[in-house]
């Protein structure tokens, strides 16, 4: 290089993905960029794995409840309840986690700028110019780096300009309301549960919820059909559970990604990550988790890039994620295809729910973040059981 850029890596986009990567480049000794854009909340059930905790090193008091079992709720409102057992599913309120993430990263030696990216250039001499419009009126600022991540979220810019095929990700459309509980609790609402309904009427193609959060609770729904009322149909789903006089504190919508882009690099100096990256598990919508961890593997790589000089180390993030859970990912992807297509087989998929087999070995692998590979014949069984659900067979031997 004929110059010295002004930071090793500049990371773009300051929510899970991003903060987790910045904060262990810096904590690496890197000199490091986080550029976010202020105010802007992902609407977010908010529920994370005891793993997340202590792979990232997260403290419990960030979590603002605790569910101990998941609803699931029929197109016939038939319903049955998973205990998560001895164990819980943590939620967070992604306005605090996202800072807490944010200011850790900052303190261990990130520059954190608010702004917005504009274009990343790739510059002759193989640096990358983050061209970006700051706060307050201060105009288009640029900032070089050796490296840049785009973790800027599920219609990033950093992708659709530096990856091939990174505008082309497919989305559910996410809308949730954020709403007070009140002291004396009205309607069809437990405060350690989580609640998830397969109804077409509340979402032809994914799920609503209502998620607690101590003393607020996330009421929302997603779909990938852009003409679906995700406004409308939140309110009428207020209505059928009774809460429809709970306050309602604010309102976010937002694309979100449910399948991993092929290529996450541009084979010189960028790399994406997160939501950016299509990071968001299929079926489930779950994404914290593999955002933070998609996070930390850009950073491996990237750490390796700025060693080597070598861009093709830049593709190990990718290739650590999808090793890791492209497996599950996979099969996520193909329970959502099936079981999401019409409320005939949302009924038959809340009845397999009932299953103990299923339940344990759904909370494993949630818990775990993989597949529960010890027991081979209960997943014969539970697959076996899966196809007899999906036919509609009376009996299904294991």
């Amino acid at each position: 290089m004929s110059r010295n850029p002004d930071f090793d890596v500049i990371v773009v986009g300051g929510g899970p993905s991003g903060a987790t990567a910045a904060n262990d480049l810096a904590l690496a000794g890197h000199k490091v960029m986080l550029l976010d854009k202020a105010g802007r909340i992902k609407p977010c059930g908010g529920a994370v794995p005891p793993r997340l905790l202590e792979d990232f090193a997260i403290p419990q008091s960030l979590l603002v409840a605790h569910a101990k079992s998941a609803r699931i709720i029929a197109p016939s409102n038939n319903t049955v309840t998973m205990p998560v057992g001895d164990g819980f599913v943590g939620m967070v309120d992604r306005e605090h986690f996202d800072e807490w993430l944010r200011a850790r990263a900052t303190q261990n030696g990130a520059r954190r700028v608010t702004g917005m990216v504009e274009q990343v250039l790739d510059d002759p001499d193989g640096t990358a110019t983050v061209v970006y419009r700051a706060d307050r009126g201060s105009g288009v600022r640029t900032a070089t780096a050796r490296c840049v991540i785009g973790a800027d979220g599920a219609r990033s810019r950093v992708a659709e300009q530096c990856i091939p095929g990174g505008g082309r990700v497919k989305c559910v459309f996410a809308y949730h309301e954020v709403v007070a509980v009140p002291d004396d609790i009205t309607g069809d609402y437990d405060p350690t549960r989580c609640d998830v309904y397969y109804q077409g009427h509340l979402s032809p193609d994914f799920y609503a919820w209502i998620f607690p959060h101590g003393k607020t609770a996330s009421i929302g729904l997603g779909s990938a059909n852009k003409g679906f009322p995700l406004r409308e149909t939140t309110r009428l789903m207020r209505e059928q559970i009774g809460l429809t006089q709970w306050k309602t504190l604010r309102k976010e919508g937002a694309p979100i990604p449910l399948k991993p882009l092929k290529r996450w690099d541009n084979g010189r100096n960028v790399l994406v990550a997160g939501d950016a990256a299509g990071v968001v598990a299929p079926s489930s919508g779950e994404g914290i988790y593999y955002a933070m961890t998609a996070g930390r593997m850009a950073a491996t790589a990237a750490t390796a890039f700025l060693a080597s000089g070598n861009p093709a180390a830049l593709k190990g993030a990718r290739k650590a994620f999808m090793k890791a859970h492209g497996r599950v990912f996979w099969i996520l992807g193909m329970m959502q295809y099936f079981w999401y297509s019409s409320d005939k087989r949302r009924e038959r998929f809340v009845k397999m729910c009932a299953d103990p087999d299923v339940q344990r070995l759904t909370w494993e692998a949630y818990m775990n973040k993989e597949l529960v590979r010890r027991e081979p014949r209960a997943h014969m069984k539970i697959f076996l059981k899966d196809l007899g659900h999906l036919f509609g067979l009376k009996t299904v031997h294991g």
